[in-house]
């Protein structure tokens, strides 16, 4: 797997849930904060975010928004102050019990259909890629920008539109995609992320590329140096600035990560976790795991809410 990839499997939980509405008129819903991510995708018309923080946004037809840390917000019909956010209508009082049609409030305005959605995340584990994502990720849909992002939108609002046979394994997939694509399109247009720039620099990414796709491997700096096609101080330099520590200690912070996510989401042994990850035995792991999570690997799943 990428790093990409990797960074949204280690937090990701369960399936993506989402709602689908249309309103028109003066309308005003709130978004409490949530422990995952939540998305936005106006399939119709337009309207406006105002996060807890931070300056409103519009929001136009095609457009897709990304709350990857959970901030709570307001969506409404037009811009508005503090006051008039916190008399906001909770979203679960105005969404459909069939989860698929909020209220109509008059029609002073153009209707807007919205898909709302949350990712369900880990918290505990967090990649620095993803802690790294802003408050708010808006994607504009402009001409030409984003065509795989593009691409998922329209796939979305045709099994919305049909209910094909299959779409209960069709939606929370192309929901799942879009998650990529939305992290995908925000750092090709990042300019002050480090891990935009980390993928973007030739050695460093590729010295990623290698320790992702076999952490198991006796990885040495020489070694890793000799894949990334330059010296080993080079290598220490440019990954150490781009990613923020030295490539042997983010392959120890990656293996422990990938034995979480192992813990979580497969039934394998901890000999079989150990070998996956590239400890020598399942008392090594179990002694690294202890120092980084506070807790043995064997308590960490026993701990695990049910249906995690």
């Amino acid at each position: 797997m990428d790093v990409v990839s990797d960074a949204i499997s280690a937090v990701r939980l369960g399936r993506p849930s989402f709602s689908r509405a249309r309103v028109g008129g003066q309308w005003c819903v709130r978004l409490p904060p949530y422990e995952g991510a939540g998305f936005h995708v106006v399939l119709e018309g337009s309207c406006w975010l105002v996060p807890d923080v931070g300056t409103p946004v519009l929001l136009g037809t095609g457009d897709t928004v990304l709350l990857p840390h959970g901030n709570g917000h307001v969506l409404a019909d037009s811009p508005l102050d503090a006051a008039a956010a916190e008399k906001a209508t909770p979203f679960e009082q105005w969404i459909g019990r069939d989860g698929e049609a909020g209220p109509r409030a008059g029609t002073g305005s153009g209707e807007v259909e919205l898909l709302c959605g949350k990712y369900r995340l880990d918290r505990s584990r967090v990649h620095p890629l993803m802690a790294e994502l802003p408050r708010v990720v808006h994607l504009p849909n402009r001409a030409g920008s984003h065509p795989e992002l593009r691409a998922a939108i329209g796939l979305l609002g045709g099994e919305l539109d049909d209910r094909r046979p299959g779409s209960g394994t069709a939606l929370p997939s192309l929901l799942d995609l879009l998650l990529v694509y939305m992290i995908r399109s925000w750092m090709a247009e990042s300019t002050a992320g480090a891990w935009s720039g980390a993928l973007g620099d030739e050695v460093t990414a590729a010295a990623l590329r290698a320790l992702h796709a076999d952490p198991a491997a006796p990885w040495t700096n020489e070694r890793l140096a000799a894949e990334a096609g330059v010296s080993r101080p080079t290598l220490a330099r440019r990954f150490t600035a781009m990613v923020g520590r030295p490539p042997m200690a983010y392959l120890t912070w990656w293996r422990l990560t990938f034995a979480a996510t192992l813990l979580r989401d497969t039934q394998d042994t901890l000999a079989a976790i150990a070998r996956r990850v590239g400890y020598g035995s399942p008392y090594a792991l179990s002694h690294a795991f202890s120092r980084e999570f506070g807790t043995t690997p064997g308590r960490y799943r026993a701990q695990l809410p049910a249906g995690h």
